[in-house]
């Protein structure tokens, strides 16, 4: 856990994240980044906490981004990684590398999908995986960073 957290809680989202409610609504559904965002602001605010949302589709801005919650101390981050979720190192090492807590966040479950999507750097890293319960894995992952 972060030393005297007072920052926000960042919510990183890597590569076609952007895209949610259009690409391939079976799998990820109906919800846009900007109706997930909507839902985390709101329950933040219950809960006396900023927010910090980001999406990039380039793998360094995640790992700047990484580097900057310790710097502003955020109380945790929430990284949907993406498809850098089985394939970055060097996004695992800049979690291994900071102290700020990581809640890995999945909409779909990877394990019930191609094998591939069986290996996770990021969970490796990560304090938490939360997966397979669509926007509501955000707010999940909300409710556990709360608690840090």
């Amino acid at each position: 856990m972060a030393e005297n957290a007072t920052g926000p809680i960042y919510v990183l989202n890597g590569p076609n994240l952007n895209l949610l409610g259009l690409r391939e609504p079976e799998i990820y559904g109906h919800d846009t980044l900007d109706d997930i965002a909507g839902m985390l602001e709101d329950r933040a605010r219950e809960l006396g906490l900023e927010i910090d949302l980001r999406q990039s589709n380039h793998e360094g801005h995640l790992v700047d981004w990484l580097h900057e919650a310790q710097a502003r101390r955020a109380k945790a981050v929430l990284l949907n990684a993406g498809a850098f979720t089985h394939s970055s190192i060097a996004i695992h090492d800049a979690i291994k590398a900071v102290t700020t807590p990581v809640i890995e966040v999945h909409l779909s479950n990877p394990h019930r999908r191609e094998e591939f999507r069986h290996i996770s750097y990021v969970g490796r890293a990560a304090k938490g995986t939360i997966a397979g319960f669509g926007a509501q894995s955000y707010m999940l992952a909300l409710e556990a960073a709360a608690r840090f």
